[in-house]
């Protein structure tokens, strides 16, 4: 807008031809632009450009009124001059006007289809003189009109020339009220005022209220642009807004924030020294400005003690009958874990107060153990929740961190329980064989509080500060293997073995869950695929080699989708999948059974047991003798406890040169191979002594072993043999490849009783307490194999239930 001023004198007629204008009162010497688009209005316009160019400007009272009427406009308005009109596209009129003369409305002559107003024009009076105290105002005037526009960023040099050149105090009024953006009523109140000098008074009243606001809102501006990012235009919106709320005082969202949790606590059932920290924090988080970090902090604490299930319980099923026949439902076999699980349920249902178990599930991967959590929860109708332990280094993992560092959080117990919404679930925590430790803390050690009935009732969370009962949660972890586990933690837990699965076992798995799963899950029916008993074994023997079940539910999987494709190509089947083509689905064979290699009995070749993490393996161990200078060469991988092996092996064979019918010198004139096949697999552990000293001898007096016999056992140097573990496992690799005679230590008897009655069945345990026994046996110079096998099945505790079977 600019300042302008006329030295033509224009006689303005009694009667012109009247605009209503919105949100705009037009001051004298104004040169304003127009957009005009109501049909009055339009009218207006090209009647004052068909006569004297001269057209009556006054504002309506509500801008919202599209057909204003009289009573809905001032009567003090401005006659102004059409300078310019411009029409746009959208047949609306761009008009350029010029304030020529205050006038007020006399009468209005016509009002369709457009105004007519007789109109009484208001001459500008003059002020006799500048005195002191007008001259003072008009320099406050021009100050506060600098500040104002220079807090809103408006300010320009050459309009601030205009006002300190200008000496006329009704002049000086009309430009500043004509540049402040002021209410429509404020700035009409300028407008009629008559009086130079009162008008002059107003204008700088109204400066004051504005310079105060923009004061304010330049404030507001500055401390929400403190708080947000330049990045987030919407967080700048809300840090303005909650400016404004605070210079205004409203402080209601907080309080009713404030009360809402405040009502939950009273709400929630915790343990009083919680509710009463709880209630502390709630205190301190009112005292704190809402928009610091240390209030975010605590807010978020006081949630995760609001949410967690301080005494929400689920009710356990304690019907025995209904939990076995879930059980039986979930899983074939098990018998052992099935039994431990009913007698705990037993005891919970005559005492309600006893503390959960520790359950350790042990045994190679793809046996079941995870499912069998799920299978324990739905059986006993509690909560489940799965946490896996695998390659976690960091305790606070566990115990959470501590709430003075930045997105600290409560440990996976801890949000395991909020999950569930439940104090007393099944937590589940896989592969705590393969926990690690660094500089971060030993999760390991952490876990001796959760999983210690004695001590998890005050279980101590970094970031929670406050006991915590674990003592109603049932922990059931699992393991490849027990050895891994440290020592301390090994001893908090019940282990319990889940072996490998024999054919049979895996046949039955297959048919009944393994088969309808996959078929399920490549949308077939039962009726678009036959596979016989006879097909799942060739799958399991010639393409599987495992102790579990995993491979082999991916080659049902395998064989599903090739038939589902066959289907929604239109096929309409059944599709048989038998022994003679199931390589059209699979491929050629990747696996011979090990029944099915052809092994050659020579002296020097003896067949060993090995335990690996993911179950039984046969150990083939071959010894060969050259000319030389008495020297031991070990091939294969062996690890230190092997090598150890293999060295009191050549002692104990040393030893007894008068049984080998050998010179004394012989073993400083020969060397000595010892080689484990498969070289590239790392093999260590202290169950082929026996197997070893058996090889050397064998090779020394040239006499192979009987045939399809294998041996497990530690030797010592005077011949002794010592115990192993995993006989079961062991057993099962032997079963598998064909082998029906297994020596072992005489300590190891006691272990038969977990092996199945139908393995028992197919094979001969020999129990032996020294090598001149295993040598006995090996070489077939013993008439004890009936007794010894009667022995073995005399001692097993009569079964016929399978002890470890199960689904994946």
């Amino acid at each position: 807008m600019d300042d302008f001023s006329s030295n033509e004198d224009m006689e303005i007629p009694e009667v012109l031809p009247m605009m209503a204008v919105r949100d705009v009162v037009v001051f004298n010497y104004m040169i304003i632009p127009l957009f005009v688009g109501r049909p009055g209005s339009v009218e207006a316009v090209n009647e004052a450009l068909n006569s004297n160019k001269l057209l009556m400007l006054v504002t309506q009272k509500d801008a919202t009124k599209d057909d204003p009427k009289e009573d809905d406009l001032y009567d003090v308005g401005m006659v102004c001059m059409v300078m310019r009109t411009l029409k746009m596209p959208d047949g609306r009129l761009k008009v350029l006007v010029q304030a020529m003369s205050k006038a007020r409305i006399k009468e209005y002559t016509r009002t369709d289809p457009s105004y007519e107003v007789a109109v009484e024009v208001i001459e500008d009076v003059e002020a006799e003189e500048i005195s002191v105290e007008v001259e003072a105002m008009m320099r406050t005037v021009r100050e506060q009109t600098e500040k104002i526009m220079s807090l809103r960023g408006i300010l320009s040099a050459d309009l601030m020339m205009i006002i300190n050149n200008i000496e006329d105090p009704g002049r000086l009024a009309d430009l500043v009220g004509s540049n402040l953006r002021l209410k429509i009523v404020e700035s009409q109140a300028i407008l009629e005022e008559v009086d130079p000098v009162k008008r002059l008074k107003l204008v700088n009243q109204l400066l004051s209220k504005e310079l105060e606001v923009s004061t304010v809102q330049a404030k507001i501006q500055n401390d929400a642009k403190e708080e947000m990012s330049k990045s987030q235009r919407e967080y700048f919106l809300r840090e303005q807004l909650h400016a404004l709320q605070k210079e205004l005082g409203d402080t209601d969202e907080r309080a009713q924030e404030i009360e809402e949790l405040e009502e939950k606590l009273k709400k929630t059932k915790m343990p009083k020294d919680v509710k009463k920290e709880a209630q502390k924090q709630l205190s301190r988080m009112e005292m704190m400005h809402p928009d610091s970090s240390e209030a975010t902090i605590i807010r978020t604490y006081i949630d995760w003690i609001l949410d967690i299930p301080w005494h929400k319980s689920t009710t356990d099923r304690l019907d025995l009958v209904e939990a076995k026949l879930v059980l039986d439902e979930d899983h074939y076999g098990l018998e052992k874990v099935k039994e431990r699980i009913l007698e705990y349920l037993a005891v919970r249902k005559l005492n309600e107060s006893t503390k959960g178990p520790i359950l350790c599930f042990v045994g190679p991967p793809g046996v079941g153990k995870t499912s069998l959590g799920q299978s324990i929860a739905r059986a006993m109708g509690r909560k489940f929740h799965r946490i896996s332990l695998g390659g976690m280094r960091d305790e606070a993992e566990i115990r959470g961190h501590r709430r003075t560092y930045i997105g600290a959080m409560p440990g996976r117990i801890v949000q395991g329980l909020k999950t569930v919404a439940s104090n007393n679930p099944i937590f589940m925590m896989d592969e705590i064989d393969k926990i690690g430790s660094d500089y971060r803390g030993d999760p390991s050690s952490a876990l001796l509080e959760v999983l210690d009935p004695e001590q998890n009732s005050e279980f101590s969370d970094h970031y929670l500060n406050l006991p915590l009962d674990l003592s109603k949660v049932m922990f059931i972890t699992t393991a490849n293997m027990s050895d891994t586990i440290p020592g301390p933690l090994l001893d908090r837990m019940e282990v319990i073995r889940l072996s490998g699965y024999t054919l049979e076992e895996k046949t039955v798995i297959a048919r009944k869950y393994l088969l309808p799963r996959q078929l399920k899950e490549n949308g077939l029916k039962p009726s678009h695929m036959r596979m016989t008993d006879e097909t799942l074994q060739q799958v399991i023997t010639h393409y599987t080699y495992e102790a579990g079940l995993r491979n082999l539910e991916r080659e049902i999987g395998k064989v599903c989708r090739k038939v589902a494709r066959k289907v929604a190509e239109g096929g309409r089947g059944p599709y048989t999948v038998s022994k003679n083509n199931i390589d059209k689905y699979l491929g050629p064979p990747k696996t011979i059974p090990e029944s099915e290699i052809e092994r050659l009995e020579q002296p020097g070749l003896v067949t060993g047991l090995a335990w690996t993490e993911v179950g039984g393996e046969i150990l083939q161990i071959e010894v060969n003798l050259m000319p030389g200078k008495g020297k031991l060469t070990l091939t294969g991988q062996l690890g230190d406890v092997m090598k150890e092996s293999a060295q009191a092996a050549l002692t104990y064979c040393r030893s007894r040169s008068e049984d080998l019918k050998v010179a004394e010198d012989y073993f400083d004139k020969i060397d000595l191979h010892v080689h484990v096949p498969a070289g590239a697999i790392p093999k260590d552990g202290p169950s082929a002594g026996i197997t070893m000293a058996t090889a050397l001898y064998s090779a020394i007096v040239k006499e192979k072993v009987v045939g399809k016999l294998a041996m497990t056992g530690e030797v010592t140097l005077r011949g002794r043999v010592l115990p192993i573990g995993g006989l079961k496992e062991k057993a099962l690799a032997a079963l598998r490849a064909g082998i029906d005679k297994v020596i072992i230590p005489e300590q190891n008897k006691k272990d038969l009783a977990d092996i199945p009655q139908d393995i028992r069945d197919k094979m001969d345990f020999f129990p032996v307490k020294d090598m001149d026994e295993v040598v006995k046996i090996a070489f077939g110079k013993t008439k004890a194999k009936a007794k010894a096998k009667a022995k073995a099945k005399t001692k097993a505790t009569p079964s016929t239930k399978k002890a470890s079977t199960g689904k994946k």
